[in-house]
């Protein structure tokens, strides 16, 4: 896992739920939030993004671009923004290469069953691109109040 003061991998591109290109490197000089979660649609990622949402007033105005990251296809990822009227992009690493690079992939368990998959975790990038804030366990309920404390909002 990246942590705080590590490099962000900016060189890798993912498409977004319009399938736009979205390479980290180009984002350099603005505060990045990538927000990692499992599935669209699914209770505890749809609980999130809404809380996301519901605070979007208060998240935009640190100035800070923030992405969803799920290995959601393009059209999973327009019809969940739509659903919900998610004002942010969701970001579709299919081949999890973004999730990867961030330690936000791995071996998972549920119901006995092992997994890999997407850990709910969210990282907060500088202007230059360096691990400013981790959030290694995000409670989905409780994410848009730590991302505004940690925003400084």
């Amino acid at each position: 896992m990246l942590n705080v003061g590590d490099k962000a991998p900016l060189d890798i591109c993912i498409k977004d739920q319009d399938d736009r290109e979205i390479c980290l490197g180009d984002l350099l000089g603005q505060k990045v939030v990538l927000y990692f979660y499992p599935k669209d649609s699914t209770p505890g990622c749809t609980t999130q993004a809404c809380g996301i949402r519901d605070n979007w007033s208060a998240i935009s105005a640190t100035g800070a671009l923030l992405f969803g990251v799920s290995p959601d296809s393009t059209r999973s990822h327009r019809n969940f923004r739509e659903k919900q009227s998610l004002p942010f992009p969701l970001l579709a690493d299919t081949e999890h290469r973004l999730a990867e690079a961030f330690g936000a992939w791995g071996e998972k368990s549920m119901y006995g069953r092992t997994y890999m998959g997407i850990f709910r975790m969210t990282f907060i990038l500088d202007e230059q691109g360096t691990i400013e804030h981790v959030f290694p366990k995000v409670k989905p309920k409780e994410h848009a109040a730590e991302l505004l404390r940690a925003l400084g909002h």
